[in-house]
């Protein structure tokens, strides 16, 4: 069913082409769009009369390629062959899909042009054959010799393979005339549709069976069939287009038919490289992953989304002056010149945009926070969602977003929480004025042993003393720093801390002390105080803190050094 669908579009395309031909054929066959009849047919005294004449007697039914010779400036190409080179410049004509209007060349003798100041002109785009011009050399106009000293360098370039031996073996099929081609103009359409359709076939084999097992006994088989398979592919594509420029020149079918399939072909190809580029951005997206994905920052996790979206937007842009400059033959030097203007007037106006986008740059390059961190800069507080070119949104913990622009957190003062090794927590205890100073020294110790077996403390820097007599308390300064990675974390870590000093003080009958008033009375003897007697001595409490310290741990431990560093 598939190989039918081939046959029936390749048929198809085929009767296109002899339609198109059939009906544009006699107009057209000298490729010029205006070929008056005139009783002076070597007239060489204008621009108009040198290309009317240099077209008509290559000319199928008024074939005289020495008289057309007559329009080449042989001066520096004495001795070679004027009448083959007049042949090889019209096939230079025809496989290029150069389309000369008539009508617009200058039928004046003394033309001159005012942008050269000089006596030539191009008879057509100088975009495409920059070095094909006429010229006036005595009182005659004729192809320039630079024009001619270019023929055979120009006509190897435009048939890379030659049109000598193909053009005497097609001939030799049949030159009678159907639907405007001549047969074997048609066997060699055929062949080229048979060419191009086998080339597809072999092309897609051995990219989809040959390469696609080489990656696959590789070890990536995932990235070729995610990035390289679908590029593969699309570059089968192109070498088949270029085989059709190649060889559908060597056919020198009418001027109407190569004209356009002129233009399709050389717009296809750098719109299908425009293609091809596009997706090894994918390509080097996916690698960009890869690498984003072994490294510690989250803010690489951003930028590579970000590359990919600029380098896809570049590659659109390039390819489309591509496709206008030498697909559709536009001269994009006036459009780049409006742009650069209008750019500078864009740029004026939108200050504040371009500001935003160069401070993304400098967060992406000076990565002073990356995304989950927890800042503060102004009045904003709180947690990175995502970076972007413009702004930078954050979730802030009343759970409302924010967007700020780049520019402003670029020229900012930015406080990363996020980037600390380790989370301080300060507080004070208050005893009780009425503590014994042995139990205070034994409460003291007791605290510094629960920062030491707690497995999220910082072990090597600390300080628990008692540091303060205050109005109604004896206060203990308690100054420990946690090794955690999140808010939540060092809340938790907190919470365990201040649940074992209080077990700690229950344990030794510590009272943390209050603003209070105190009243006091004589004691009677039947009555007595609510102050706590203390009996014990230091053995007894030392005793209760291993007994603690055990219960909290499982197992007992030696008391740590006094001093901490």
């Amino acid at each position: 069913m598939k190989k039918n669908r081939s046959v029936s579009r390749c048929s198809f395309f085929l009767a296109l082409l002899v339609w198109v031909g059939s009906t544009a054929t006699h107009a057209f066959q000298t490729g010029v769009n205006y070929l008056p009849d005139t009783t002076d047919h070597t007239n060489f005294s204008t621009p108009y009369h040198s290309t009317y004449t240099f077209f008509y007697h290559l000319n199928e039914g008024n074939y005289d390629p020495d008289i057309s010779a007559g329009a080449l400036n042989m001066v520096g190409s004495e001795g070679q062959n004027a009448a083959a080179l007049a042949v090889m410049l019209k096939q230079i004509f025809d496989g290029n899909g150069v389309y000369v209007r008539m009508n617009e060349i200058p039928n004046a003798p003394n033309y001159r042009d005012s942008v050269r100041n000089s006596q030539q002109i191009y008879v057509f785009d100088e975009i495409i054959l920059p070095s094909v011009y006429l010229e006036k050399v005595g009182n005659q106009w004729k192809f320039s010799s630079t024009t001619v000293q270019n023929i055979k360098a120009l006509h190897k370039e435009t048939y890379p393979y030659g049109t000598d031996k193909l053009l005497t073996l097609l001939p030799k099929l049949g030159s009678q005339v159907y639907f405007g081609l001549h047969l074997w103009q048609l066997f060699g359409l055929f062949f080229l549709l048979l060419l191009v359709f086998a080339s597809h076939r072999l092309f897609t084999f051995l990219v989809d069976r040959g390469l696609y097992y080489v990656l696959v006994r590789s070890g990536y088989g995932t990235i070729a069939k995610k990035y390289l398979l679908p590029v593969a592919r699309i570059v089968s594509i192109y070498l088949i287009v270029l085989l059709l420029a190649i060889f559908v020149r060597v056919l020198q079918l009418p001027i109407s038919i190569v004209s356009w399939v002129t233009i399709f072909l050389n717009a296809v190809k750098p719109f299908i490289v425009t293609i091809i580029f596009y997706k090894l951005v994918n390509v080097f997206s996916g690698y960009m992953e890869r690498m984003a994905e072994k490294t510690a920052s989250t803010l690489d996790d951003q930028l590579v989304p970000l590359v990919r979206k600029t380098l896809k937007a570049f590659v659109i842009i390039v390819g489309s002056l591509f496709v206008l400059k030498y697909g559709l033959r536009i001269d994009i030097v006036p459009f780049l010149t409006g742009l650069s203007i209008g750019g500078l007037a864009f740029a004026l106006a939108a200050q504040d945009t371009i500001k935003n986008f160069f401070g993304s740059v400098m967060i992406f390059i000076d990565k002073p926070f990356q995304v989950g961190d927890w800042i503060t800069s102004g009045d904003v507080d709180g947690t990175v969602e995502e970076v972007g070119f413009r702004s930078t949104r954050v979730r802030t913990f009343r759970n409302s977003l924010m967007y700020i622009p780049n520019g402003k957190i670029a020229d900012a003062t930015v406080d990363n929480h996020g980037l600390r090794k380790y989370r301080r927590f300060y507080s004070t205890i208050t005893i009780t004025y009425d503590t014994p100073p042995e139990l205070i020294e034994v409460f003291v110790e007791g605290l510094r042993r629960i920062v030491q077996n707690h497995p999220k403390t910082r072990k090597d820097y600390y300080n628990i003393y008692l540091n303060n007599l205050s109005a109604y308390s004896l206060d203990i300064m308690f100054y420990v720093f946690f090794e955690v990675p999140s808010w939540p974390e060092e809340l938790k870590a907190r919470e365990d801390l201040i649940l074992a000093a209080i077990r700690l003080a229950n344990k030794l009958e510590v009272r943390f002390a209050f603003p209070t008033q105190t009243l006091h009375m004589e004691t009677f003897p039947e009555k007595q105080g609510f102050t706590p007697i203390y009996e014990d001595g230091r053995a007894g409490y030392q005793q209760k803190l291993e007994q603690f310290i055990k219960s909290e741990t499982g197992a007992g431990s030696s008391p740590p050094d006094k001093t901490t560093s």
